[in-house]
């Protein structure tokens, strides 16, 4: 792909997902944000009032996380977390899927669970559209498993299959999103995040693979990666 580092800009989730991430991290990554023209930050919901508040007026939008890290609430309170993330000020939303019941074959309650979330974003009381990702968590799947949850992801109606929380024992590769991509065609996008995106190179080979958002801690590293 033909790209400057700059030019993937519009493509980061400039993410701060730490639990001890302070007001101030905050501040300072929405400056980065607003600075360098990233999609969105992603941050814990408690600061998703701040986010809102410190970007208003901006094209970055606001990210947050529903059902974080493990996947483990039950669909009621993760329709709560989207709805209540809305009010606050959250324009895009990344779910954890139910892993247990993925593990266990238990794909109609895997599939309702998505549905939940995506529901959620159409009766939260907004008129713009709330971008749904849906975390798979590949570190835990095999090939087969990785595709058939971006296919559970896909007929669920979210916007987005996402590979990783940040929070796993393993990392995303581009063979992960190659798949995830190839699995899904055009028709939803695919989100690339993790620890081990830590520059353009890094950055591109996922895009390379099929992704079109990237999650990364470093997304100032990536889009000024080669600056002169």
């Amino acid at each position: 792909m033909a790209i400057k580092p700059r030019d993937m800009a519009k493509m980061i989730d400039y993410t701060n997902l730490k639990p001890t991430a302070t007001i101030e991290d905050i501040r300072n990554y929405c400056q980065d944000a607003v600075d360098n023209d990233f999609a969105s930050v992603c941050f814990l919901p408690i600061y998703v009032p701040l986010a809102n508040k410190l970007l208003k007026g901006t094209s970055v939008k606001v990210t947050t996380v529903i059902g974080f890290p493990l996947g483990g609430n039950d669909s009621e309170t993760k329709s709560y977390e989207t709805k209540n993330a809305i009010k606050n000020g959250a324009q895009e939303v990344d779910m954890v899927i139910n892993l247990g019941a993925f593990k266990s074959e238990a794909y109609d309650i895997v599939k309702s669970d998505i549905f939940a979330v995506v529901n959620s974003t159409k009766t939260a009381g907004v008129t713009s559209d709330i971008i749904v990702k849906v975390i798979i968590e590949t570190c835990y799947l095999d090939d087969n498993e990785i595709v058939r949850a971006c296919k559970i992801v896909k007929d669920s109606g979210a916007d987005f299959v996402m590979s990783s929380t940040f929070f796993g024992p393993d990392d995303v590769t581009a063979e992960d999103i190659g798949l995830m991509r190839k699995t899904v065609g055009r028709e939803i996008g695919v989100k690339a995040s993790g620890y081990n995106i830590q520059n353009f190179d890094d950055a591109l080979a996922m895009l390379d693979a099929g992704a079109n958002r990237i999650g990364a801690k470093a997304g100032v590293e990536i889009v000024t990666d080669r600056d002169e």
